[in-house]
């Protein structure tokens, strides 16, 4: 105890002599060099090393290795900035939503996160991925240039998924399916162009727009996924050549588009010569059954066919494949390239290393299993609420759509959770137009079994307080 006092002593004798000496000093001027300082204020070199750490961490002091320590420069005094000039500049409507980056943000410790759209730890392959990560950082080349459509056997896996109909030169590698939505929008359409979605879709497709310049419209759909006729209607009135769908396990409702209106769908797009992007983000988690095949194996030139790992493994692995034939695929790999030249190649050949893996297919089987054996805890939760109504079981994917009464404001509802530790995903964000009713998305990929009850619980408490 005494030892320790002597030498925090020591250290504030040095401290002080040293901030003495750098108020005579200026800015740049080099102090004397340790071996001086340790003699001149008969200390330790531990001490006198330490003070000057200590002063470097404050910026009063900076090194440069093999030069010696300077007095580092003054800070600049603080003075208010006027910044209501960039209300002005930036008076346009905002090109993003606030939700949208709010949906982002970690989760408290102690805050259930329905709200959260990916994996929770306990669900990431996080062991497959840092094999597969060790892997490829065996590859000479790894940080070298990579060809700006993607690694070619990257490539050729994705083609794969789709069958014999696709080869490598129909793919492009992108940093993410959100990145690929965006390259879509910005090479495809024109500021102000339409962009047929159905209602309720995706709010991730819905910021690409805003921030795209692109006019989102709404077409309804049911339980069974968009509804034909209207799209026909909208493609006709709107004269809109692009067209987003998730024919599969739908985000956030969970609906599967009937086989019955695959084709009327696809006619209406030939009729309209428009495309279609087919967002497949979540093909393998089909819990019952065998999920029906891509649209984009019905009409390879007119679908658009994205296709993401980060759904199947971990928010920070963003790679995502996208398909297509013809022209379009030209203008979107000069966009791609355009964008950011190229892709890492750590990245791309650790998501190689781990789909060709022989544990690949053993994490999809135990991922699958672990979200069927979440959605059916979740729905064994709602059973005993009969005010709130499960728009139909998922078969498939993260999500659950629920409908409370209308009497309860929508964002209050997410806020009133909030306060009991339950963060929501509102409904309004997954409309294009004005939404059809009041509705919350639960995501059970990122709550466990033994919290989904509690947090059910919370959100009954919640509501009960509005």
């Amino acid at each position: 105890m005494r030892r320790t006092q002597e030498v925090e002593t020591s250290k504030q004798r040095v401290r002080a002599e040293l901030e003495t000496l750098i108020a005579e000093l200026s800015a740049a001027d080099r102090l004397p060099p340790v071996r001086e300082l340790i003699q001149r204020y008969r200390a330790s070199p531990v001490t006198v090393s330490a003070v000057i750490a200590d002063l470097a961490q404050e910026g009063r002091v900076y090194t440069r290795p093999g030069a010696g320590t300077f007095v580092a420069a003054p800070p600049l005094p603080a003075r208010g900035l006027d910044l209501d000039w960039q209300t002005v500049t930036l008076s346009s409507r905002p090109a993003h939503a606030a939700e949208v980056y709010d949906l982002f943000q970690r989760p408290g410790a102690e805050e259930i996160p329905f709200g959260n759209g990916y994996l929770d730890e306990t669900l990431q392959p996080t062991v497959l991925i840092s094999r597969a990560l060790k892997r490829a950082g065996s590859r000479p080349d790894l940080w070298g240039r990579t060809p700006p459509e993607g690694l070619e056997a990257l490539r050729t896996w994705f083609a794969s998924q789709l069958g014999q109909e696709y080869r490598a030169s129909d793919v492009l590698i992108f940093p993410g399916g959100q990145v690929a939505l965006t390259t879509l929008l910005r090479s495809l359409l024109q500021p102000g162009a339409p962009l047929l979605v159905e209602s309720p879709t995706y709010f991730g497709i819905l910021a690409a727009a805003r921030a795209a310049g692109v006019e989102a419209l709404p077409v309804p759909a049911d339980q069974q996924g968009i509804r034909p006729e209207l799209l026909r209607k909208a493609f006709q009135e709107t004269r809109a050549k692009l067209l987003y769908l998730q024919p599969l396990h739908s985000n956030p409702t969970g609906a599967v588009l009937a086989e019955e209106r695959r084709a009327a769908v696809l006619e209406a797009a030939t009729e309209a010569d428009a495309f279609i992007i087919e967002d497949d983000y979540a093909r393998e988690l089909t819990f019952e059954g065998v999920a029906p095949p891509p649209l984009a194996l019905r009409d390879p030139g007119r679908v658009l066919y994205l296709r993401s790992l980060t759904k199947l493994t971990a928010p920070g692995l963003r790679v995502a494949g996208l398909s297509g034939r013809g022209p379009v695929m030209t203008r979107l790999k000069q966009a791609r390239t355009v964008e950011s030249f190229f892709m890492s190649a750590a990245l791309q050949e650790t998501a190689l290393q781990l789909v060709t893996s022989q544990e690949w297919p053993r994490h999809l089987r135990t991922l699958r299993t672990a979200l069927q054996t979440r959605r059916d805890a979740l729905v064994a939760a709602l059973q005993d609420w009969p005010e709130v109504q499960l728009s139909q079981l998922p078969r498939g994917g993260y999500n659950a759509w629920l409908r409370f009464p209308d009497v309860l404001p929508n964002q209050e509802l997410v806020e009133a959770a909030r306060k009991r530790g339950v963060q929501l995903s509102a409904g309004a964000p997954f409309f294009a137009g004005e939404a059809s009713g009041n509705f919350v998305r639960l995501s059970y990929a990122s709550v466990g079994p033994q919290l989904i009850q509690e947090g059910i619980s919370r959100l009954q408490a919640a509501v009960q307080e509005l």
